[in-house]
């Protein structure tokens, strides 16, 4: 639509602000009436925000297109707190692994996802609407379903039930978004594992939302672009119960520093990817299995970093503050490509996964 590179992550940047907000507002539906109804209520506007896309294809006005995107964060918010609602009833020594089954549930769909481009032009063709919108009903169809299987099959609602087993509730104003983000700073662990989060996401959204636009430049074609996604992602979910084993048993610090060094060598290798395809691929396949082990390490410790009455709150807060870092990640990668390059933008990730290293380390001890 816009007709420059330099907007190439607006999109991204709009769903992942999207999904910030969501996950603050979401974390507060999940408090107020259980996960079943916050998990429901968030595929429902990211199901609009699918139909949306169509339409603001079809009108071809890009304001529309980045509030769609925005709406299609809710989905994403979705899949980042179903993975917390996991550890509502779980027991203390296997959280690591609960969370992890969850996030690598997501593995077939997210892998199948950007290899849908090819039958979504089919369905537009018919449909009589833009080719690259057609994706879009197959989006709008999965989160109908999704939304459909939580309100039918999430019973007992598991944050509910929770709170009847013990004593993870609390109806004192310490249980609000900021009063999370306070928490999440009062913790010693629990601002490590921000950390960790939000250089992650940062690195992760920055460099994939990129490279597609870094191998069509060199000629790559859009099926080959594809599959590199979607090795990408398979990266990111495929191996997610052995992260959340190795969290389990290594202990979490150990495999978030392990998650972050991944990321780190994934950046330098895709700045000197050069024209090389299969070098975009080991790099964001290695990107992908970086974000995993972090990820999965980190929330693992943030759940355990906070005692149980602020917990969601702190769950929606790092979730939110995870979706900016994302937001800025995908905003500043575009510009950094039109201006310093793939190569540059290698470099700022790799020194980005550096300092959080030091971070990370330096709290451990």
């Amino acid at each position: 639509m816009t007709g420059s590179p330099a907007w190439a992550g607006s999109i991204t940047t709009a769903s992942t602000l999207g999904g910030a907000f969501a996950s603050a507002a979401l974390s507060r539906l999940a408090f107020s009436k259980g996960r079943r109804f916050s998990l429901s209520t968030g595929l429902a506007i990211a199901a609009l925000g699918s139909v949306l896309v169509i339409v603001s294809a079809l009108l071809s006005f890009f304001p529309l297109l980045l509030l769609s995107g925005c709406m299609i964060g809710f989905g994403a918010a979705v899949n980042l707190q179903a993975r917390f609602a996991a550890t509502d009833l779980a027991l203390p020594q296997h959280r690591g692994r609960d969370l992890s089954l969850i996030m690598w549930m997501s593995t077939v769909g997210a892998i199948a996802g950007p290899n849908m481009t090819g039958p979504g032009k089919l369905v537009g063709a018919w449909l009589g609407i833009p080719a690259l919108s057609g994706i879009f009903v197959f989006s709008a169809i999965g989160m109908v379903a999704a939304m459909a299987v939580l309100t039918v099959g999430l019973r007992p609602d598991p944050y509910l039930l929770s709170c009847k087993l013990g004593s993870t509730q609390d109806n004192s104003p310490r249980s609000r978004f900021f009063e999370g983000v306070k928490a999440l700073w009062e913790y010693k662990k629990a601002r490590v594992a921000l950390a960790t989060i939000i250089s992650s996401q940062a690195i992760m959204v920055a460099i994939m939302s990129m490279t597609p636009v870094h191998m069509d430049t060199h000629g790559a074609s859009i099926e080959v672009v594809g599959l590199t996604v979607s090795l990408h992602i398979a990266g990111m979910y495929a191996l997610s119960p052995v992260m959340g084993l190795l969290s389990d048993k290594l202990g979490p610090q150990p495999m978030m520093l392990l998650g972050i060094f991944a990321i780190l060598v994934s950046a330098v290798t895709a700045a000197f990817s050069y024209s090389s395809v299969p070098t975009s691929i080991v790099a964001l396949i290695l990107l992908g299995l970086g974000w995993s082990a972090s990820t999965v390490a980190a929330s693992t410790l943030l759940n355990d970093a906070v005692p149980g009455p602020i917990r969601v709150a702190t769950q929606g807060a790092s979730d939110a503050l995870m979706g900016v870092a994302g937001g800025f990640g995908g905003a500043l990668a575009g510009v950094m490509l039109a201006t310093i390059g793939y190569l540059g933008l290698g470099i700022v990730g790799a020194v980005i996964a550096g300092i959080t290293i030091v971070i990370v380390f330096s709290q451990s001890r």
